[in-house]
């Protein structure tokens, strides 16, 4: 229940934040009460100057060390002021002072006004600079944000050999801007607001107008605004509390670090949701096909990119049954396999003290460490630990006969498998049900895989992601089953004339009717006709 109330319920903190503070005309109470509520905050920087021919106007810059770019800060705003504004007459300085500062003086990009201390708070922790004149009621918000950034760089969880390398970094303004560049429509919507009572973390909502269905992108507003929660410190923190159903090893909404996975999921309809401090943009709704897909599937042709996937899938059957029947077929069925193969199992296994269930236990459990381990280190000492560990631990266990060889290749078949799926949380799903199914088969052989497997596909039918059935097109083959052209297997580009239909959107059209080989064969006929009429 405790957890309950700080995730949904309103706080005094929230209660307190509600209290508008209005600007005073004295701009040292206005200094008092900004330096009680940043009390021991000693990166809150106050700057007071003069300003005028006399001298006498006071000003004060307030702002957050290290947030903003104190080179514009003091080109643009500190020697506007200061100097510029001498050569102004004494009169119009002292009647006009805020007009002057607001629209003359100041030549920063982004000036706007605020009347209470609230705002004023909010956004120096943002990184703007506040500026207060003595004698007015408002104050003036300066845009000068400047922390530090990460560059641009590859996504190192989502690379491909053709396609873009620039990935999302942490920073709203610049993964926006990488969207919008590859998304030139007026069409692509842009909402802001800010989720976190504490840290009022800022965040976006984009769409396409013309395309995004009006109810999708309503119900992700009303979710996304229901969340009362002290902090957003990832985009992990909103997914988990948006998702359709929170007790499912499968994640409802996808996310990724690509900009052009973004544009092409816009593009589909579907609507993207940026959060600042992370560089993982998450994109709803989300389908079985959607996680089987990666960018690069899109810039190979079709053929190569139809195999690929075809693999995928084997790959995710591999991943999730192999531990379990092998552990069916070597304790409860080994007459379905041929002799001389059940024979050779026979006799790796004589050593073995363990039955095989738990066998398998060991050698996956093994592998769970290794791969974590590589997980947690640096690169070149994770590598190292993941061959090495995996060579060195599954020649030992044999050799010592805690495990038989036939078991150290399903492992590492397993392993490479789990690695081919795109999504990092859709293979963690099968992972988690790969010892699930392995309890099921040690119980009751096969019959126990068909039961987990009939119990595993219950759930995927009836799971949904905003509303979507979560096995679409499979599982809506009357109402969508043009999706089906990019699913298990993808038709030629040219082929793809429609957009996916799971979303319901407005704009189902993706391009006009075209067809090369219509085309070539209308030249053709066009060079015949002009050779006949010659």
């Amino acid at each position: 229940m405790g957890l309950f109330n700080r995730l949904f319920k309103k706080n005094d903190y929230e209660q307190q934040e509600k209290k508008e503070i209005p600007i005073s005309l004295s701009l040292e109470t206005n200094i008092e009460n900004i330096k009680e509520i940043f009390k021991d905050c000693d990166d809150v920087v106050y700057r007071d100057f003069l300003v005028g021919v006399e001298q006498e106007s006071n000003f004060a810059l307030i702002y957050v060390d290290g947030l903003i770019d104190k080179v514009l800060v003091t080109e643009n705003v500190l020697k506007s002021l200061m100097l510029e504004a001498r050569g102004k007459d004494p009169e119009d300085v002292k009647q006009g002072l805020y007009d002057l500062s607001m629209k003359g003086n100041i030549s920063a990009t982004e000036i706007k006004e605020v009347e209470t201390l609230n705002e004023i708070v909010d956004n120096i922790l943002v990184g703007e600079t506040v500026l207060l004149i003595n004698g007015y009621k408002n104050g003036m918000i300066i845009g000068s944000r400047g922390w530090p950034i990460r560059g641009l760089s590859e996504p190192q969880s989502e690379t491909v050999i053709r396609g873009p390398r620039d990935g999302l970094n942490e920073t709203l303004k610049v993964n926006t801007s990488l969207i919008r560049r590859r998304v030139r429509d007026p069409k692509l919507k842009l909402k802001n607001m800010q989720i976190g009572v504490r840290s009022k973390t800022d965040i976006s909502l984009m769409y396409m107008e013309d395309i995004a269905n009006k109810e999708l992108v309503k119900e992700v507003k009303t979710r996304l605004e229901n969340i009362d929660i002290d902090a957003i410190l990832e985009s992990s923190y909103i997914e988990q509390l948006i998702e359709d159903n929170h007790y499912s090893p499968f994640p409802q909404i996808e996310n990724t670090e690509r900009p052009d996975a973004v544009a092409a999921a816009l593009y589909e309809g579907r609507v993207a949701i940026v959060v600042d401090n992370t560089p993982f943009t998450l994109l709803v709704p989300s389908t079985l096909a959607t996680f089987m897909q990666s960018s690069e599937d899109y810039y190979d042709r079709w053929l190569i990119a139809s195999v690929i996937r075809i693999l995928r899938y084997i790959a995710a059957l591999v991943s999730m049954l192999a531990p379990a029947l092998y552990i069916a077929v070597t304790s409860y069925h080994p007459g379905i396999i041929p002799t001389q193969l059940a024979l050779y199992i026979a006799a790796t296994r004589v050593t073995v003290p363990f039955p095989a269930i738990i066998e398998a236990f060991i050698m996956e459990i093994t592998i769970e460490f290794l791969r974590e381990a590589g997980t947690r280190l640096s690169g070149p000492i994770g590598t190292t630990i993941g061959i090495v560990g995996g060579l060195v631990i599954g020649q030992a266990a044999v050799e010592a006969g805690i495990v038989s060889p036939l078991m150290v290749i399903i492992v590492a078949v397993t392993t490479i498998s789990s690695f081919m799926l795109p999504s990092y949380g859709f293979a963690a799903a099968f992972r988690i049900l790969r010892f699930v199914l392995m309890v099921f088969a040690g119980v009751l052989g096969l019959y126990g895989i068909m039961l987990g497997i009939i119990l595993i596909g219950t759930h995927l039918v009836s799971l949904q992601s905003f509303g979507v059935p979560y096995m679409a097109p499979f599982s809506t083959l009357g109402r969508v089953s043009n999706d089906l052209k990019d699913t298990i297997v993808r038709v030629p580009l040219h082929k793809m004339k429609q957009r996916p239909k799971f979303s319901n959107m407005i704009d189902k059209d993706r391009m006009n009717t075209y067809d090369s080989s219509k085309n070539n064969d209308d030249s053709k006929d066009g060079e015949g006709n002009n050779d006949r009429e010659e």
